[in-house]
């Protein structure tokens, strides 16, 4: 496509900067390289195989997904292995994903946390006579899916899996979401060793008794940019790394520059308290933090567009209707039709209510790619 200028845009659109991007997805490959584990980066937050591409090219060696359709989508155009860190519990489901995996030959890894789990996972990779890894999920402190470290559960799952021949025991998988809702730099960092601190005593006590843990597989973007050391890991798991948002730079995790997703929206109406513009719920979701943690003041930072990342012009969404934000006004005018442009506090949830990404390279627009498993929450 030609070049053009953000102005020239149709709003509300999902930005994409595409030298941030890349420059995101090689920040956590050389920690992984550095560190000698793998990045097996979680596709729900880009959706997009274009830049699943771009995280393989540098050294990813597969994608976590969380649903069905959403792995479906990733394993029909190619992708070898996959990791769905989701407790899939329906037969149907695990049907049609076993049935991919066994068409195209993928290495799948299934989660379990829980009996039912496992003996569903069992009865329909039998019928397909296909061997599936399994994980088994550790609570270490979200509170979501898994198991905490000191429930009987633990053994008793890990000692059935062992037995079912069907099934093969890789190992143990945890996702520290919690650290989303931190304080700092220094709590994630104290999150991140905790969770280490679980999934070695864990696998201390199953080595103890014989199951062997091949594999200890972390998720969360905050902790793996927070961590100083993956002493007992063997896999990376995060997503939105790529994009970053408010989160991570509430953190003081990353600097304001480093946000590689934006959106472009119009101001439609002006009154005396608000900037009106046309992006709403339905294009920045109502989240103000990950997994319902309610961690920053409105729904997005926003800028003029000659004016972006200039702390002078930044203003906060207040409030969102569904095709309406709310911006609070400060001292500066904006007349109406001015286009502004918006950090999001949540990239991810952002990403899957758009249908592709426009694409640019400092202030031209070079391309546009689709979200190819936008939606798909089966």
């Amino acid at each position: 496509m030609a070049f053009r200028q953000f102005s020239s845009v149709e709003t509300p659109c999902v930005l994409l900067d595409e030298s941030k991007l890349q420059d995101n997805i090689r920040r956590i490959q050389k920690i992984a390289d550095t560190h000698h584990v793998n990045v097996r980066p979680h596709i729900k937050t880009h959706k997009c195989l274009e830049i699943f591409q771009l995280q393989e090219d540098v050294g990813a060696v597969g994608i976590t997904a969380s649903k069905t359709d959403e792995a479906l989508t990733f394993i029909n155009n190619g992708v070898q292995s996959v990791t769905v860190a989701y407790p899939l519990v329906v037969e149907s489901k695990l049907n049609r994903l076993i049935t991919a995996s066994c068409l195209h030959q993928v290495d799948l890894r299934l989660t379990i946390d829980s009996f039912y789990g496992l003996e569903v996972i069992a009865q329909v990779a039998k019928r397909h006579g296909k061997q599936i890894g399994v994980f088994l999920k550790i609570d270490v402190g979200l509170h979501r899916c898994g198991i905490v470290e000191d429930d009987p559960l633990i053994l008793k799952l890990a000692t059935a899996i062992q037995e079912e021949s069907i099934l093969n025991f890789l190992g143990l998988l945890s996702h520290a979401g919690h650290a989303y809702g931190a304080e700092n730099r220094d709590h994630v960092w104290k999150i991140a060793k905790n969770e280490h601190q679980i999934l070695s005593r864990v696998r201390q006590k199953l080595e103890a008794v014989q199951i062997e843990v091949k594999e200890i597989s972390v998720g969360s973007t905050p902790t793996i940019l927070a961590s100083d050391t993956y002493a007992t890991i063997t896999e990376i798991r995060p997503g939105n790394y790529v994009f970053m948002d408010r989160t991570p730079l509430r953190l003081g995790l990353i600097q304001p520059q480093e946000i590689a997703l934006s959106i472009l929206a119009t101001v439609v109406s002006v009154n005396p308290e608000y900037f009106i513009i046309d992006a709403g719920s339905k294009v920045l979701s109502s989240d103000q933090g990950a997994h319902g943690i309610a961690g920053m003041e409105g729904y997005g930072l926003v800028y003029p567009l000659d004016c972006f990342e200039d702390f002078g012009h930044e203003m906060i969404i207040s409030k969102l209707s569904e095709e309406h934000g709310f911006v609070a006004r400060r001292n500066f005018d904006l007349p109406i039709g001015s286009v502004v442009r918006i950090k999001p506090n949540h990239s991810c949830s952002v990403a899957n209510l758009a249908n592709f990404y426009v694409v640019s390279n400092g202030d031209k627009i070079i391309d546009k790619w689709k979200i190819d498993a936008r939606g798909q929450v089966s």
